[in-house]
């Protein structure tokens, strides 16, 4: 084995790297672990409220500040993006009974997909470097990863807090790789954004306060995937048509609708299966919980959970005010779980219909 002080920084981190795309990842970058730069702002996002519900962002928020805690002894981070649309054949389901899905999360779990790729590259740097050390992330732990790829040169974060990269624009998952070797990092890239405004001017809800600023208690992201139990009036009429997550500060980015775009990723696993793509609004409200489990096995909606998903539903229903969708309302408006029966009772108000009781046996 080469001693580890002998190492050449530069040729290990390129040969990281070009594991990593052997592995299936369409970008790979080296990033160094010193303090995040913008830590004190993420803390005084924490204090100002506007992680919403989600507090599990208020743990280990040192070890988010400081990369180099997560692993013992670490030294660098390789970090990884694999692009999820446009992909190969893909068309976009359309029509007021199909419940709209953001992007990222319509075929397999990409964290699963992520890991097992990470895996690989893990496996082929211990059999390299046996006196190494490694440890995978994929949106999870307390890793802020927007801030590490764009430090690895992966992309810039853009106006609405998405990384953004020239020819990939902004439809592309992150992962980590930290390793207690010493790799030579990437060049960050320069700002893309300029002037440009458009994703803030397309919010439907103002949750982009202002560019690089993001307010989840207005984001529909936050209210279709992280909220548990019941909606508030204004959280419902906030989602719109979303079932789950929102792609709209996506949608309108100029990186993201250019002209020459790239060749679709070659990732058919997140390509939306025929199971899913055939399941509308109705039956996504009258799922059942073995249904659920087969229709979504592998999947990333399942983070919203049954009852989210048919609470989501419901208010699609009503926020599209289609009167096709009464019976079904109706229905649900007597479930048995309480926050689907306040979703599917409000969007039958908004319907201007009402639902009858169910026999009593």
């Amino acid at each position: 084995m080469e001693p580890s002080r002998a190492r050449d920084p530069r040729l290990v981190a390129a040969q990281l790297k070009a594991w990593a795309l052997e592995a299936g990842f369409d970008r790979a970058g080296i990033a160094t672990l010193e303090p995040l730069a913008h830590g004190e702002a993420f803390v005084r996002w924490l204090e100002r409220g506007e992680h919403a519900g989600m507090a599990y962002l208020e743990r280990r928020v040192e070890a988010r500040l400081q990369p180099a805690t997560v692993l013992d002894g670490a030294r660098s981070v390789l970090c990884v993006a694999l692009r999820y649309a446009p992909l190969e054949g893909e068309e976009e389901p359309t029509g007021d009974l199909w419940p709209r899905v953001a992007r990222y999360a319509r075929g397999r779990d990409y964290h699963a997909l992520m890991e097992s790729r990470l895996d690989a590259v893990a496996a082929r740097v211990a059999a390299a470097y046996p006196d190494a050390r490694t440890r995978r992330y994929v949106d999870t732990g307390p890793v802020l990863e927007r801030e590490l790829a764009a430090r690895a040169g992966i992309g810039v974060v853009g106006k609405n807090t998405m990384l953004l990269d020239r020819e990939m624009g902004s439809w592309f998952l992150l992962g980590e790789l930290f390793t207690t070797i010493e790799l030579a990092p990437d060049e960050p890239l320069a700002e893309l954004c300029g002037s440009c405004t458009l994703c803030l001017d397309a919010c439907p809800t103002g949750a982009l306060v202002e560019p690089f600023h993001l307010d989840s208690n207005r984001c529909i992201s936050y209210w279709t995937i992280e909220h548990r139990g019941a909606f508030t009036d204004d959280a419902a009429a906030m989602i719109g048509d979303w079932v789950f997550g929102c792609d709209v500060c996506q949608e309108v980015c100029p990186w993201n609708r250019r002209r020459h775009a790239l060749p679709a990723a070659d990732h058919p696993e997140l390509g939306l299966p025929a199971e899913r793509r055939e399941l509308d609004l109705a039956d996504l409200l009258a799922l059942d919980r073995d249904e659920y489990v087969e229709r979504f096995r592998g999947s990333s909606m399942k983070r919203a959970r049954l009852q989210g998903l048919r609470r989501n539903a419901a208010t699609v229903m009503g926020n599209r005010g289609e009167p096709l969708h009464a019976a079904a309302l109706a229905q649900a408006a007597n479930d048995e779980d309480p926050v689907v029966r306040d979703a599917a009772s409000r969007a039958l108000e908004r319907l201007g219909a009402r639902a009858e009781p169910l026999p009593v046996d």
